[in-house]
């Protein structure tokens, strides 16, 4: 295989269960990935949703490596934007200290919730601004790896407890935006192809690589990982199928702002036909952007992508409405591989 398959959990609260129980869902399913082969195993973070259950990734992270032997752990990812850097560093070279060699630290810009959510996570003070996120990953890269600038106003701070190895930190970005600073901080890359539709140029991860300098203390060489959702079944259909409750959420979260339970396929796909046509172009837009299918069927597209963006790791994400069909999309897929 001329990529590493790795995956990203979301951590949904599959058939109308509760939340917790989706907790327990991302630990066995991160058991299986490790049984299978994946490389990484890296938990999402959101805030105030009936649909994802994972709101503290980091101790799930703890729980997850400790209940695994070998696979990588970590956040895909943490959004940096709602927590003081020093922290973020603090506890994850303590999961590092705890599982050497195992632990990733993947830092995103977004909130991971709504507006309202964003202020009472920074209460009482008020969010930061975006423009702020670029000093807040410079300031989290020198906690962790131990090389804030002398001229720094935290020079001299030490990010608990030292002596122990850095995790590997990853800055995630859905378009080229984020491209430059990550080059630019030593840092690995991920794109991530399942959040939105838009284009991104192929060239993306070239750019990142001329561009990459090496901090001293972290990667010696750039590192590119290509996000994807990807949901493999026994057909193109049935794909579609088992799909569609994850995309008539994406429809009622990001056209309506509504973030509701995961429906079941049948309830998914009736509501779909109530939709105003721009739901249903969307619906489809965003379907479409899922690699999906038999396995040989994902297997060919991701092998494209791969080529298509030079991409060294692909991670995976899936959300159906039942557990055993995310597990049974990661078995088939490895299997054809």
């Amino acid at each position: 295989m001329p990529f590493k398959l790795s995956v990203v959990d979301q951590s949904p609260a599959h058939n109308g269960q509760s939340q917790s129980q989706g907790l327990h869902y991302s630990i066995r399913l991160a058991q299986l990935c490790e049984e299978l082969g994946y490389h990484r195993f890296w938990i999402a973070e959101h805030h105030d949703t009936a649909s994802y259950s994972s709101s503290c990734p980091e101790i799930l992270i703890a729980h997850i490596a400790q209940n695994t032997q070998n696979i990588r752990v970590g956040s895909g990812g943490v959004m940096l934007s709602h927590y003081s850097p020093l922290k973020v560093a603090e506890v994850f070279r303590t999961l590092e200290a705890l599982n050497p060699g195992r632990i990733d630290l993947g830092v995103g810009r977004a909130p991971g919730g709504t507006d309202q959510t964003s202020r009472a996570l920074a209460f009482p003070n008020r969010p930061n601004s975006a423009e702020l996120y670029p000093h807040l990953l410079s300031d989290l890269s020198g906690f962790v790896h131990d090389n804030l600038p002398g001229e720094h106003p935290f020079y001299g701070i030490n990010a608990t407890p030292v002596g122990a190895a850095a995790p590997q930190l990853w800055t995630l970005g859905s378009s080229s935006g984020s491209v430059d600073l990550a080059a630019e901080l030593g840092l690995g890359f991920v794109l991530a192809l399942f959040i939105g539709t838009h284009e991104r140029p192929a060239e993306i991860f070239e750019r990142y690589k001329a561009r990459f300098r090496p901090n001293g203390k972290g990667l010696e060489q750039p590192q590119t990982i290509l996000s994807v959702a990807c949901l493999c079944a026994d057909s193109k259909e049935e794909a579609a199928y088992l799909a569609a409750p994850n995309m008539y959420w994406k429809v009622m979260a990001f056209r309506h702002g509504i973030r509701e339970h995961i429906r079941s396929p049948e309830e998914a796909l009736s509501l779909y036909n109530k939709l105003p046509l721009s739901d249903q172009a969307y619906y489809q837009e965003t379907l479409d952007s899922v690699v999906s299918g038999s396995a040989r069927q994902c297997r060919e597209e991701l092998e494209r992508l791969a080529d298509h963006y030079n991409a060294e790791e692909l991670m995976l994400v899936n959300v159906t409405h039942d557990f055993e069909d995310r597990c049974n999309s990661y078995r088939k897929l490895m299997a054809a591989f």
